[in-house]
């Protein structure tokens, strides 16, 4: 919808130049002014600003009303012609231009090394068997290095269940292997939960630093036994007594604490 023309422009006309053309407008018998409705019918106005120009027609002065058949008579001025609106322009047919993107170059294409593995070809996961070879070397001699220690340190055989089983049957046992199980097995174990990254932050610390003075306890031993071997000795001093007889309760109690703390995160 497109504004009456007046002063030869279809632009939305202020209301100082709208208000002359409200002033020619044919009213009914009975009227002395035009309705908002109307006003806005006629100028394409919104309902504001009709009002505006309402309240500007109200506010001139009254005139008295001019004879038509007196001397000096003049024609009414004539209402303002409203042209036509302008058919619509037809849209231009031609297609705007598609845009396409250039092809890259082939020459450009990057090529990747070929032992580089590809979203689609994942990489081949590392053998292990090699770690377990080390590992059966290192458990021959911290085994034998353990047991060897527990000896000079008064481990040896014991019976399980004294006074219920007869002394020397199948219920004796070495307890120097508890060396070698109590404290190379948990070193690997909290090793494992240190590195595994899947149990709370409390847990990982205590099994980082635990594991580290596991594996530097069982360096010392081996040392120890190897030293005392070298010089003959048949029992070894007292102070590494004390030490190696305390070992399997330091076991214990730091078992005992990582495996609450992996379960607190549970």
């Amino acid at each position: 919808m497109t504004a009456p023309t007046i002063n030869g422009t279809r632009y939305p006309q202020p209301i100082e130049d709208l208000l002359p053309a409200a002033r020619a407008l044919d009213l009914p018998e009975g009227e002395t002014f035009p309705s908002r409705n109307r006003l806005m019918r006629e100028f394409r106005i919104g309902a504001p600003k009709a009002g505006e120009l309402l309240a500007l027609l109200k506010a001139e002065p009254a005139t008295p009303p001019i004879d038509s058949t007196g001397p000096d008579a003049t024609d009414p001025a004539p209402a303002p012609v409203v042209p036509e609106p302008a058919p619509p322009v037809e849209p231009d047919p031609t297609p705007a231009p598609k845009i396409t993107t250039a092809e890259p170059d082939a020459e450009a294409t990057l090529v990747s090394r070929p032992d580089t593995p590809t979203a689609d070809e994942p990489g081949r996961r590392p053998v292990v068997w090699p770690v377990v070879l080390m590992a059966l070397g290192a458990f021959v001699a911290v085994w034998s290095g353990w047991v060897g220690l527990g000896k000079l340190t008064g481990f040896g055989k014991v019976d399980l269940l004294p006074g219920i089983v007869e002394p020397g049957s199948w219920a004796t046992i070495d307890s120097a292997i508890t060396l070698p199980i109590g404290v190379e097995a948990y070193a690997a174990y909290a090793l494992y939960v240190w590195l595994s990254g899947r149990v709370p932050t409390r847990a990982r610390t205590f099994a980082k630093w635990s594991a580290l003075a596991s594996l530097a306890v069982g360096a010392l031993g081996q040392v120890a036994y190897h030293l005392l071997t070298a010089y003959d000795v048949t029992a070894a001093p007292w102070w590494i007594t004390t030490l190696v007889s305390c070992l399997p309760v330091a076991v214990l109690g730091m078992g005992a604490a990582l495996a609450h703390l992996v379960r607190e995160g549970h």
